[in-house]
């Protein structure tokens, strides 16, 4: 089978020999399409010796999982994998999968893991639900950021994006109720934070976080460092950060991704592609993520 390597010289396609003996609770999952997220890029500069890379799959199930588990060959599913997603074939725990109804396509399926995941998650870290409370989103124009928005805004929530002004059409649409262009710019006594950019923008949402408030943190995208002290906090009291890192999660993601599956196959839930395409691309679609060229999630294909 072909495969994804993350080499020296860049990512490659290669033959390999197709998955071996499998644990009783592993489906084998013929992968239809992939897609890219922006902390891959890290780990692709950092483990270059031939590793696999890939989390978010969708495809078929060619053989079932031995313990009965899963579901039967030729079921459509949608998956969040350790590594080596990125490849043709690839063996799953069923508890790491779930099925796709007819009404959700694969390249949609495709970007929902990890980024959809995320938002779902940090969502949750508010005490008491959404209704009636402010969000205020950092970063809302990137694949976890455009998550974030339309559930909030669905959760009853009045929902402040954090973008550039030619994304605000987008993000009003769903669901967002002001877009603004930096988190300074947001209205104070916000519930809920959440955070990916850090630097300046982490120091605002100590600014607007209500007191009792909670900042998730969950990413650094501006590669700046924030300082922090208690006098931050003064106005602010009680106000918490926390931080979500998406391995560390102690579910299985089964549960959470059947939800956003049916979120989407209702309507209510509109992933946002910037692009897709066949995954000899892969090379050019990095650089495009790298050079944040696209705002939305990037889907590969496998013919």
């Amino acid at each position: 089978m072909k495969t994804v390597l993350s080499t020296p010289q860049g990512t490659v396609l290669r033959d390999v020999d197709e998955p071996g003996p499998r644990s009783a609770d592993q489906a084998l999952v013929a992968v239809r399409a992939f897609s890219v997220n922006r902390g891959e890029l890290a780990l692709l500069a950092a483990r270059t010796a031939d590793w696999r890379p890939g989390q978010d799959i969708a495809g078929v199930v060619t053989e079932a999982a031995a313990d009965g588990s899963g579901p039967a060959p030729g079921t459509r599913v949608v998956a969040q994998v350790e590594q080596g997603g990125w490849a043709e074939f690839v063996p799953v725990p069923t508890d790491r999968l779930t099925v796709l109804p007819d009404e959700v396509g694969v390249e949609q399926a495709a970007a929902l893991p990890l980024a959809g995941l995320t938002a779902l998650r940090t969502l949750r870290l508010l005490p008491g639900g959404l209704l009636g409370r402010r969000v205020l989103i950092t970063g809302a124009s990137g694949g976890v950021g455009r998550f974030q928005t339309e559930p909030a805004a669905l959760g009853g929530a009045d929902v402040t994006a954090v973008a550039d002004a030619r994304h605000g059409k987008a993000l009003l649409a769903l669901g967002a109720t002001t877009v603004v262009p930096s988190a300074w710019d947001a209205a104070p006594g916000q519930d809920l934070v959440t955070e990916s950019v850090g630097g300046d923008s982490l120091a605002a949402a100590l600014k607007k976080i209500a007191p009792g408030g909670t900042i998730a943190v969950i990413g650094t995208s501006s590669g700046e460092k924030t300082p922090i002290d208690v006098y931050d906090f003064i106005g602010h009291e009680g106000a918490r950060l926390v931080s979500y890192l998406s391995y560390a999660h102690p579910g299985p993601p089964a549960p959470d991704l059947a939800l956003l599956v049916g979120l989407v196959a209702t309507g209510r839930l509109h992933p946002t592609l910037a692009r897709t395409c066949d995954w000899t691309h892969l090379p050019e679609v990095l650089t495009a993520l790298r050079d944040r060229r696209l705002s939305g999630k990037a889907v590969l294909t496998i013919s």
